[in-house]
C-alpha cells in the first residue's frame, strides 16, 4: 500500500477555528483548480480534458472513493495539518505541492482569507519547503505499509468524528468492530484494488468488545450551497481484546486511510495502541 504523507507547519499568531477541514480542503481546491485547469472557459462539464484532470477527480466527479485525505486535530492552537495521498495519486505530487503553496502564501484560507508567509513543508520526513522556497530534492518515493507485528489487545481512539451510515441513517450508539473492519477494507479496495465491495472476505475473531463513545455535533460551512452542513459523529475510545491478526492490519490501515463518511475533510481518523494488561 503506496502512500505519500505531507506535512505542513505553519508559524502564525492566528488560532485556527475548532474544525479546519473543511475550510482547509476549500482553500486547497481553489487552488488546484488554478494550477491544473487547462480550459479556457473554467467550466468542468464538458470539458474535453476532465478524465485527465487532478482537480475533476479530487472535487467533482461522481461515486468515486478520493484517493487523498486531510489529517487535523481538533482545536488546535495552530493551522499545522498533513494532507495524504493514496495509490496514483501519488504521481501527481508536484501539482499538490504547488496548490498548497499557492493556496498558503497567495490565495489564503478561510472566510478572511488567511496567509503564511513562514511555513514548512515535509513530504514523507523530508524537508521540501522552507524559507519561502521548494528545495532542490531527488524524487522523493512513496511510502510503503507493510503490517509485520500483530498485536491483539488494542485500544482504538476516536480523534475526529466517526461517521458511519446504515441505509441512509447514520449510526452512533450501535458502531461496533466489525463495522469499522469492513469500512477500512471497502475503503481500501475502492482505492487500491479499483473494486466494489460490501462485506469483509474473512470473519473477524476476538473475545471482547468495550466502547466508551459520545456524540459529538460538527458543522462546515459550504461556500458552493451557501450554508451549513451537518458533519457530526462519534468521538471517543474501543477497546479490542484477542483481535485476530487480519484485523489488527486492518485497524493498521485506516490509521492511513481513513474511516467512515466525510474521510478527505479529516473525519474518521483513528489511532491504534497495544493495551498493556499486566
Amino acid at each position: 500500500m503506496d502512500y505519500h504523507k505531507i506535512s505542513v507547519r505553519l508559524q502564525s499568531d492566528v488560532e485556527p477555528p475548532y474544525f479546519t477541514g473543511s475550510m482547509l480542503r476549500g482553500a486547497f481546491g481553489y487552488a488546484l483548480k488554478q494550477v491544473t485547469c487547462i480550459n479556457p472557459s473554467y467550466q468542468c462539464d464538458g470539458c474535453f480534458a476532465m478524465e485527465k484532470c487532478l482537480y475533476y477527480h479530487f472535487y467533482e466527479k461522481q461515486n468515486l472513493q478520493h484517493s487523498y485525505r486531510f489529517d487535523i486535530a481538533l482545536n488546535k492552537k495552530r493551522f499545522d495539518f498533513s494532507l495524504y495521498l493514496f495509490g496514483e495519486s501519488c504521481s501527481s505530487l508536484p501539482y499538490v505541492l504547488s496548490s498548497l503553496e499557492k493556496a498558503l502564501k497567495q490565495n489564503g484560507i478561510g472566510r478572511d482569507r488567511i496567509t503564511f508567509n513562514d511555513f514548512q513543508i515535509d513530504v514523507n520526513g523530508v524537508n521540501v519547503y522552507r524559507d519561502g522556497t521548494f528545495l532542490q530534492q531527488v524524487e522523493i518515493a512513496p511510502l510503503t505499509l507493510n503490517v509485520n507485528e500483530h498485536v491483539s489487545n488494542v485500544k482504538i481512539k476516536l480523534l475526529t468524528p466517526l461517521r458511519m451510515k446504515r441505509g441512509n441513517e447514520l449510526e452512533y450508539s450501535k458502531i461496533s468492530i466489525d463495522q469499522i473492519l469492513r469500512s477500512i477494507f471497502q475503503r481500501y479496495m475502492r482505492l487500491y484494488e479499483n473494486k466494489e465491495v460490501f462485506s469483509l472476505d474473512y470473519k473477524p475473531e476476538y473475545e471482547t468488545f468495550i466502547k466508551l463513545l459520545e456524540y459529538k455535533p460538527l458543522y462546515r460551512k459550504s461556500s458552493r450551497q451557501n450554508r451549513s452542513m451537518v458533519m457530526d459523529g462519534v468521538i471517543g475510545e474501543m477497546a479490542v481484546i484477542g483481535l485476530d491478526k487480519r484485523s489488527y492490519e486492518l485497524l493498521k490501515i485506516g490509521e492511513i486511510i481513513g474511516v467512515g463518511k466525510q474521510t478527505v475533510f479529516g473525519m474518521g481518523k483513528i489511532k491504534v495502541e497495544e493495551i498493556d494488561r499486566k
